[in-house]
């Protein structure tokens, strides 16, 4: 049995190890344990996207926290900052929520909350790790009339809408807007019109009728076309779309252009810089980041920090460096004021906040952060050794650094989750960035290469 947390908890292929329903009930049992308190057994929620084998999987977890004398509380269909939410707020010891993101339906994952409403730490996910892969539970197992108990928790989506509602200022409206909202027949499908609609928007809702298997299909944050047509179509002030667990968020402007989370948080955070909210002048996003996000960083007067991929490690240098506004370019992004992780309906009501008190339409606030072509591919790779033990590709590397100079940079990083390197380049034109990263790619291939 192998290592079970990748840099978002688990995740895998449905019933295939890690994401079978013994892990899960191992899960269950591992988290019982470890949240049980000597006043109170340990209060799990559990929580779930819409993918066909959450059923199966929600079974296992429940089954495994009540044979350690837990008590699970489910509340079924909801978006992952929902369940970081109702776990918080309800004082639960943990959370746990059934996802795997903008993953296809056959994939899926699980995602642990602690009763903060933060996700757990590195030395949390060992512990529950090691409990299971070296079965340590089997006799601590409860009996008798210390068995736990599972319970259905009703009106969860109304508390949590209200708190998403409660993020939008009060003095703002939406009235007249005509919105299009892409839910990716996913666990925002029912809260987010709720949502944009007692805030007084027109909404037009795609992809909400989720059947198991169409979750992320050819809709969501990962495929905006449907979205971009519509939104041109309707003449609609923006488009929004959320990812299947509802904790990214990508927007489409009024003229059909896509919208990135880089953009969005330049957006936000300069909103926040203007009203003196921005905390230590600050914004944090990742190194995937495009270069255009920095030097907006410095036109609009505020300070950069560039942390590892990963929303957690985002989350971890927002906590560490006194920063309130975080993200990645592909839709996670943290309003610290706010919530304690990604959550793409609140991401949804700053941005539609920014455009309310800006008096602008969204395409002209994108046009703060100018984006340099990008180019990015992704190599299988057989081993991951440090690049700069690799002769041939650090020395390549620096060559094309140097000749991009202030124009551009280079990233080649290896996948948390896969064999694969990615090698990334951006540059002054698609010619010259699709050139540098081939040749780059090239070189893995050769060196790397499965």
């Amino acid at each position: 049995m192998g290592k079970l947390f990748g840099t978002d908890g688990i995740r895998g292929e449905a019933n295939t190890y890690p994401m079978t329903p013994e892990i899960a009930f191992g899960v269950g049992r591992a988290i019982a344990h470890l949240f049980k308190k000597k006043s109170h057994r340990s209060v799990i929620i559990i929580g779930k996207d819409t993918r066909l084998s959450g059923y199966m999987l929600e079974s296992s977890l429940e089954a495994g926290i009540t044979s350690m004398g837990g008590y699970s509380y489910l509340v079924g269909v909801m978006p992952t900052p929902g369940i970081a939410f109702v776990t918080q707020s309800m004082r639960a010891d943990a959370g746990v929520v059934i996802s795997a993101s903008h993953n296809p339906f056959q994939d899926n994952g699980l995602k642990i909350f602690g009763g903060d409403g933060y996700k757990l730490t590195d030395d949390q996910e060992e512990t529950i790790e090691d409990l299971i892969i070296n079965n340590k539970l089997s006799d601590l197992t409860a009996s008798g009339q210390d068995i736990g108990r599972a319970f259905r928790l009703e009106g969860v989506n109304g508390r949590y809408i209200v708190f998403a509602k409660n993020t939008f200022p009060r003095n703002l409206n939406m009235e007249g807007m005509k919105i299009v909202l892409d839910t990716a027949n996913g666990a925002t499908y029912r809260v987010a019109p709720d949502t944009f609609n007692e805030l007084g928007a027109d909404v037009d809702v795609i992809h909400k009728t989720p059947n198991g298997i169409n979750i992320n299909d050819k809709c969501g944050s990962q495929h905006t076309e449907i979205l971009k047509e519509k939104v041109v179509n309707n003449r609609a002030s923006l488009g929004l779309a959320f990812d299947g667990d509802g904790d990214r968020l990508i927007a489409v402007d009024e003229k059909g252009n896509e919208i990135t989370g880089d953009q969005i948080l330049v957006i936000c955070a300069n909103i926040l810089k203007k009203e003196g909210k921005l905390k230590n002048d600050l914004l944090v996003s990742t190194v995937m980041s495009n270069l255009g996000l920095k030097i907006a960083c410095k036109k609009y007067g505020f300070k950069h920090h560039a942390s590892k991929v990963g929303d957690r490690y985002v989350l971890e240098d927002m906590l560490k460096m006194g920063s309130v506004i975080g993200g990645e370019e592909a839709g996670h992004m943290i309003f610290l004021e706010h919530h304690t992780t990604g959550d793409g309906i609140i991401a949804a009501l700053q941005l539609v906040a920014a455009m309310v008190k800006e008096g602008k339409p969204l395409s002209e606030l994108a046009r703060m952060m100018d984006i340099f072509p990008q180019k990015l591919i992704n190599i299988n790779v057989k081993s991951k050794p440090d690049i700069n033990t690799v002769p041939k590709l650090a020395e390549a590397i620096k060559q094309v650094e140097k000749e991009l100079g202030e124009e551009g940079r280079v990233l080649v990083r290896y996948s948390g989750t896969q064999n694969m390197c990615r090698v990334m380049v951006e540059g002054p034109s698609d010619t010259i960035t699709a050139k540098y990263c081939q040749q780059l790619a090239d070189i893995v291939k050769i060196e790397l290469g499965s």
